[in-house]
């Protein structure tokens, strides 16, 4: 941390990701779409003056508000822009070089009631260098004029943003003969010159005129793709222009992918409540330790005075209290969600966009599953997706979703396609595990479902209360969570059909699969028809948890995406549970699942259709189509997968504890990735140490696993607390957590007006 403000690097310093991609030292910068430069610029007056590299940086900043404009405008004149919709005026000015009628057009705008215009860009000096053939008395006369100009832009520094751009070096070899005497060690002294000039009267930090510098990094790196040597290729040119639109822009429109220019957001009233809740704890925790250490020393063993020997004392340590149990886990929560906030709110660590190319995803891969097998070990029991191999299953998709994530990879479609077959995975696994649990052991009971939801809710409760998110932000609990109730609601509405019931009369397993039917078709109902979706979850207290950016849509969108997996889940596990009822599969110690004839034609069948979904997902060239297909072909590949693991006697028997360790911890590594690992709310990438980009990953992803550890094991202990087994405790605990969002609710109706 170097302090200053971020405006200051994303205008001087940065680096190119690959060929393209600029990367602003320290920030990300955020890509502007038109509507939102409209947005920002709306009723705006942007001048830019000066020659013609000003002028293609002009062209490239309009261009961010309309596309369809060409560059066919007087080369050597003024260049008007307007845009009525938005009432937003952009003028080029020519003036290529920096002498009194520049001066006195700028000194019109300091004077009377003339309006001034709110962005002002200026920048010239090549024309003076090949006007006077690079004479030392032109740079004299550039010093001298710019001295005159440097107060009238202070002065207008006050009220609008004035950017002064130093000029780009040129490529030498490519320059034709009329701009021969335009060499960079000129154009590194008229630089020096403006820099050492410009603010040197100026006090008052608002009078500044911010030097645009950067531009000049940008050419060392792409000049030698110039036209004529002197003139920046176009993709330079609208970088330029996109870093313009950040300085100005992201103070307005404050794009969370934007972190360069933008304030530290205030704390809201909830997060102060949040952060003396959470120092009322530590203090709690520290006083109560304190208290039993002084009572366990005054109980240690002391010495008998009259026979000399030693004594134990009469009381023994009391054990630790619910209380202290409760503010120990409050006071490490306090400390890890400091943490939280200090990463991805306080303006204190860096931040970097993504930037995807293969290696930076593959070679992770390679390397993880190198260390999952090398760590593998014998299964406690040999079932069909036993609890080793479904820890195991979402440990190594945790991880490969992790490296998908910091790697940008979202960018490339076959890799998207293959992620969202993961994702599909865990919702698989929740249809399946919870189907079978309430199937097999018939436990309906308020106990289990509290434990559950619990569970699954403590950790992103906390992080909206902590980082100002709304629920349906960490979309992936939501849908877990719904899905969750909506396998309840089937099994346990009336008549509620477990396994033991039906064992008695087989006609209650068509019941059951009744019951599936009638959930299947409620799942298409939904998914094609969007407004009755949204109807049931607009609904008061559902909107307030379920809505984003005013509106359910993205919800309904997630939800659709994977809408027909937990069914599969479901029906896969009644229909495995029957099989082993009846004893038509073999799941003893290496023994293959069926019949050797069967096994080997099913593994076949399952190896093929797993390699024909990824062939079918890398020829994917539109990412919408795939995914209107998704919901109904993923099962393929999961069905191909648990197959190809279970069918092989030696296979099931095996497990990688190293995935497995991953994969007890999955939804606190899912979850805590969005703001100690990744950045900007999965935006960008958490810079720790900057400059060292493989240290920084190791370093980060260090503290990330060990936090999502420790924050597992927190919620372990919570829930045996907030969550007791005694129905009229938890009848009292239950009333406590209405009350608790009763006034997270009554807190958010008071803040919102505020905000707005």
């Amino acid at each position: 941390f170097k302090g200053g403000d971020t405006c200051e690097y994303l205008l001087s310093s940065g680096r190119f990701l690959g060929e393209k991609v600029w990367q602003p030292h320290s920030c990300m910068m955020h890509k502007y779409k038109n509507s939102e430069a409209k947005n920002c610029l709306i009723d705006k007056h942007v001048v830019f003056i000066g020659d013609s590299r000003i002028r293609q940086l002009f062209y490239s900043f309009i261009k961010l508000i309309n596309p369809q404009v060409k560059e066919e405008g007087i080369k050597h004149g003024n260049i008007p822009f307007e845009d009525k919709s938005a009432s937003i005026k952009v003028d080029f000015l020519w003036y290529p070089e920096v002498n009194g009628s520049m001066r006195q057009r700028i000194k019109s705008w300091t004077e009377g009631s003339v309006a001034k215009p709110h962005i002002i860009v200026v920048g010239a000096a090549t024309w003076s260098i090949k006007i006077h053939n690079g004479s030392n008395e032109a740079l004299a006369q550039y010093k001298i004029n710019i001295t005159s100009i440097a107060p009238l832009l202070e002065k207008l520094a006050i009220s609008s943003d004035v950017y002064w751009v130093l000029q780009d070096p040129v490529y030498e070899d490519m320059l034709s003969e009329s701009r021969k005497m335009i060499t960079n060690e000129k154009i590194d002294a008229y630089n020096e010159a403006a820099v050492r000039i410009l603010n040197s009267s100026s006090r008052n930090s608002k009078a500044k005129v911010k030097v645009f510098s950067v531009s000049k990094l940008i050419a060392q790196e792409t000049i030698m793709k110039s036209a004529d040597g002197l003139h920046l290729p176009e993709s330079s040119r609208d970088t330029n222009a996109m870093i313009l639109m950040n300085v100005y822009c992201n103070k307005i429109m404050k794009p969370i992918d934007g972190s360069c220019c933008q304030p530290q957001p205030p704390l809201t009233l909830i997060q102060k409540i949040a952060f003396c809740f959470f120092t009322l704890s530590i203090f709690g925790y520290l006083i109560i330790s304190l208290i039993h250490r002084n009572n366990y020393r005054k109980n240690k063993t002391c010495t008998d005075l009259e026979s000399g020997e030693e004594k134990k004392p009469a009381i023994s340590t009391p054990n630790v209290s619910t209380l202290e149990m409760l503010l120990h886990c409050f006071c490490k929560l306090g400390l890890i969600m400091t943490y939280f906030y200090l990463c991805d709110r306080a303006n204190l660590f860096m931040k970097e966009n993504k930037f995807y190319t293969h290696a930076s995803f593959f070679i992770p891969i390679v390397y993880i599953l190198v260390l999952g097998v090398f760590y593998t070990e014998n299964t406690k029991e040999t079932k069909v997706l036993n609890r080793e191999q479904t820890d195991e299953w979402k440990g190594w998709m945790q991880l490969v979703i992790l490296i998908y994530h910091i790697s940008g990879a979202s960018t490339f479609l076959p890799v998207y396609m293959h992620i969202r077959v993961l994702v599909a995975a865990y919702l698989f696994q929740t249809g399946y595990g919870h189907f079978s649990y309430f199937w097999i052991k018939g436990d309906f009971g308020v106990y289990r479902l509290c434990q559950v939801l619990f569970r699954l809710n403590f950790l992103v409760v906390v992080l909206c209360i902590v980082m100002d998110r709304p629920y349906q932000f960490y979309y992936f609990v939501p849908l877990v969570t719904v899905w969750f109730m909506i396998i309840y609601a089937t099994l346990a509405v009336w008549p509620q059909i477990v396994q033991k019931k039906a064992n008695g009369n087989c006609l209650w397993h068509f019941g059951l699969l009744l019951k599936l039917i009638c959930l299947l078709i409620c799942i298409y109902f939904l998914s094609y028809s969007q407004g009755a979706f949204e109807k049931i979850f607009s609904f008061w207290p559902l909107s307030k948890c379920f809505e984003l950016n005013g509106n359910v849509y993205e919800w309904w969108f997630r939800w659709k995406l994977d809408r027909y997996v937990v069914f599969h889940g479901m029906l896969f596990a009644f229909i495995y549970l029957a099989l082993q009822k009846h004893q038509m599969i073999s799941e003893g110690k290496g023994d293959p699942l069926f019949s050797n004839r069967v096994s080997n034609v099913l593994l076949f069948i399952s190896i093929v259709s797993f390699l024909t979904y990824s062939i079918w997902a890398s020829s994917c060239k539109n990412k919408t189509e795939c995914n209107e297909l998704h919901p109904s072909v993923s099962v393929v590949q999961i069905l191909a997968f648990i197959l190809i693991r279970n069918i092989p006697g030696y296979v099931r028997s095996v497990y990688s504890s190293f995935f497995a360790w991953f994969g007890k911890i999955s939804l606190e590594l899912f979850i805590c990735q969005y703001h100690i690992w990744l950045a900007a709310d999965t935006k960008g990438i958490l810079v720790l140490i900057p400059g060292y980009p493989m240290f920084n990953v190791l370093v980060s992803t260090f503290i990330f696993v060990c936090v999502a550890h420790e924050i597992s094991q927190i919620t372990n202990d919570l829930a045996q607390i907030v969550v007791p087994k005694d129905n009229s405790t938890l009848l009292k605990r239950l009333l406590c957590i209405a009350g608790f969002f009763s006034g997270l609710h009554f807190f958010s109706a008071m803040q919102d007006p505020l905000r707005h």
